[in-house]
């Protein structure tokens, strides 16, 4: 079963929402799921109406089958305090390191060891074991970056084990790629219905494919209800003869003025129609990338506790 699920996607698609509704969707029957942010921008605390996440996993929420749902807001320099201790057993000379700006220094010289620390603390929440041997998270969940620097960031781990051939980091960098390449992960897409983040998920597929990172679903988000399906009327194109018809319609119903009324009513009619149109193109685009396609509706009042929750519910129905 995967355990580790990053969620990647065009800017303004929503991923941060869907990293958070699939949390709680895996965290069914007393399972236990670890959300994970690594950009910095307080994201999953604002969806949950929470105060600011610390560098340390809390719980926010109970999943609604039951189970655990935790977050972590990943901070590289905290992360690189971590790794320093964990392999060079610096204890208060980390400190030391930190109150000198040494941390920064690090990361602006090196600007790929960035996403190595982060990368590297969400798959030690993967691997990481309680005293019974269980793990100690059933699924983890990442908010990633967005589509265009995804198979970067995911993939700089492997640039760092040959770069660095032998020692801890060359350890550590595999051990991570490991996790990544494995079955046990995936990266899923989340995309709008529209030309431009159809296109770029599409391109990011064909870039985590060519990197020989695992893909899991393309999630598509803010999908809007039909409003009317199958309403018969004259051939397209026969303008003169749909505006007749409608203004007799809106006659017969009592409406007032009904030939003033029809002309922007048949306006509306033939741009919902290319919408449709248009979205049956992408759901076409999309089905031809050969992966299993889900889609979240738009929610009218917006996205708070209950939205989440909502769409949870609709995730828990999905293979994931």
């Amino acid at each position: 079963m995967r355990r580790l699920h990053v969620i990647s996607g065009k800017g303004g698609t929503g991923k941060t929402t869907v990293a958070a509704a699939l949390a709680l969707a895996l965290a069914d029957k007393g399972r236990r799921t670890l959300l994970v942010e690594v950009e910095g921008r307080q994201g999953i605390a604002q969806l949950f109406e929470a105060q600011a996440l610390p560098y340390e996993e809390r719980r926010i929420a109970i999943g609604p089958g039951g189970g655990e749902v935790h977050a972590l807001a990943i901070d590289p320099e905290r992360a690189l305090l971590d790794y320093l201790q964990m392999f060079y057993r610096l204890g208060g000379a980390g400190r030391a390191l930190r109150r000198l700006g040494a941390v920064d220094f690090a990361t602006t010289i090196a600007p790929g060891l960035r996403d190595v620390l982060l990368t590297g603390k969400a798959c030690e929440a993967v691997r990481r074991r309680g005293p019974d041997g269980r793990f100690t998270y059933d699924a983890v969940v990442m908010d990633a970056p967005p589509t265009g620097r995804i198979t970067r960031f995911l993939g700089v781990n492997s640039e760092v084990a040959g770069l660095a051939r032998v020692g801890p980091i060359h350890h550590q960098a595999q051990a991570v790629m490991r996790v990544l390449r494995s079955p046990e992960t995936a990266v899923h897409l989340v995309t709008l219905l529209e030309e431009m983040p159809v296109q770029e998920t599409a391109d990011g597929i064909a870039e985590l494919r060519s990197a020989g990172l695992p893909v899991g679903a393309t999630v598509v988000n803010m999908v809007r209800p039909p409003v009317v399906a199958g309403v018969p009327g004259p051939a397209d194109g026969d303008e003169p003869a749909r505006l007749a018809a409608l203004t007799a319609a809106l006659a017969r119903a009592g409406l007032p003025e009904p030939a003033r009324t029809a002309a922007p009513l048949l306006a509306q009619g033939r741009a919902y129609a290319h919408r449709l149109a248009l979205e049956a193109d992408r759901r076409a685009e999309l089905a031809a990338l050969g992966l299993p396609v889900h889609e979240l509706p738009l929610l009218a009042d917006g996205i708070d506790i209950a939205g989440l929750y909502r769409l949870a519910r609709l995730l828990r129905d999905q293979e994931w």
